[in-house]
């Protein structure tokens, strides 16, 4: 079961807000309706967050991911369509239900920090355990523990205004972990922080992620963010998703112009994997085959060298034309060996290849988690994937995006 789900979601803000929906299910220009007072924030949005998942939401100022995220906790009543949470509907529910949903499944970490000036940064991060009815001492406890999971240590008898902008996100951060709720949600979390403090923020929290699991819905108007943060990225525009998918996937496969030029100037290097550009080998002989089997298979596929692989397609080392055609009536391979590059994993950016690559002559080999053989990336390869959309112009605002 998804953590979260929104089928068809509508968000019309003006006193005939469902009228709107209709109109617009009718395929009214939704210009047409704002010259009529209503406001449409977001269109026939559905997607599916799943357990475990950074499910990052993109988009542009104006395009309705605020509005969006708002819906996901009830802060915003839906105009039509409903969202669910483990299963429970959200939407219509009653404010006891509301109240209990944010007690114990969805923790909310705000863009400007929300901190209690007044209150000790201990006692902010156990605020939420407190609505919670939770007891003093063991609140305490929790929250000094999240503090210490964000790296705030030591600073439990401070007041938020001796704090740094990033210490101050740290601590929302570490009271939505001590609430210990399934769902995390993120406005715009770090985008009034300087880029060097974001970046660390943007660490701390894929260093939690790994650690605790949590399932995060994540807003941002920073693609770069986006791509460094989710497992999925949503890509929104004048209140629709137009995209849904992994960064190499919306990188790679754009579903239409807007989303090619919105990517067109992301480092590809940083988000494109080894995985994404390699080749399955041409040819890999096991190592029970002999010189014989190698000059054959290297004729046939105009190769001048071929990797060797054992039978649980480990890498054994690789063989080159000149020497097998040498030593055709030797039986084995073993003395022909040379060590094969140091391999890559599948997961392994780019940017980290460039190096590797120009310190061989063969193609780099890729492995997976269990050092198992699964592609070759030759050096045309890994410089041909830079290409792509290299001429495609950059999207700067909505409105250059609609011209």
């Amino acid at each position: 079961m998804p953590a979260i789900e929104a089928h068809h979601l509508y968000k019309v803000f003006g006193r005939k807000g469902r009228a709107g929906v209709a109109r617009l299910e009718s395929g009214e220009d939704p210009e047409a309706l704002k010259r009529s007072g209503l406001t449409p924030a977001v269109i026939d949005a559905s997607f599916a967050v799943e357990e475990g998942e950074i499910f990052v939401v993109m988009g542009l100022s104006g395009s309705g991911k605020s509005t969006l995220i708002r819906m996901m906790n009830g802060l915003y009543e839906p105009t039509a369509g409903h969202v669910e949470v483990y299963g429970e509907n959200l939407t219509g529910a009653s404010r006891r239900d509301l109240r209990r949903l944010r007690r114990e499944r969805i923790s909310m970490v705000f863009q400007h920090f929300a901190l209690f000036p007044h209150r000790t940064v201990l006692d902010n991060a156990a605020y939420g355990l407190e609505t919670q009815g939770v007891a003093k001492a063991e609140r305490r406890d929790r929250a000094h523990e999240a503090l210490e999971l964000c790296g705030l240590s030591g600073w439990d008898n401070h007041r938020p205004g001796e704090l740094s902008g990033g210490m101050r996100q740290r601590v929302g951060l570490a009271r939505a972990l001590a609430a210990d709720t399934d769902i995390l949600l993120m406005d715009e979390a770090f985008s009034a922080l300087d880029p060097l403090i974001r970046r660390d923020m943007q660490d701390q929290l894929i260093e939690l992620q790994h650690k605790l699991g949590k399932t995060i819905l994540f807003i941002t108007h920073d693609l770069n963010e986006a791509m460094r943060l989710g497992d999925r990225i949503a890509m929104m525009r004048n209140g629709r998703i137009v995209q849904i998918g992994t960064a190499e996937e919306i990188l790679t496969d754009p579903a239409n112009d807007y989303v090619a030029q919105f990517v067109a100037d992301v480092d590809r290097t940083r988000v494109l994997t080894a995985s994404s550009v390699m080749e399955q080998p041409v040819a890999v002989l096991g190592g029970e085959q002999g010189p014989r089997a190698a000059h054959k298979l290297m004729r046939e596929q105009q190769q001048k060298s071929l990797y060797v692989v054992g039978r649980d397609r480990r890498l054994l080392g690789y063989v080159t034309e000149e020497d097998v055609s040498a030593n055709l009536d030797q039986e084995g391979l073993d003395t022909l060996l040379h060590p094969a590059p140091t391999p890559v994993h599948g997961q392994t950016a780019l940017a980290e290849l460039f190096g590797p690559s120009a310190a061989t002559t063969v193609p780099l080999p890729v492995i997976d988690d269990e050092e198992r053989l699964i592609g070759v990336i030759p050096t045309v390869t890994l410089l041909s994937a830079l290409g792509a959309y290299a001429d495609a112009p950059v999207v700067a605002d909505e409105e250059s995006a609609s011209a």
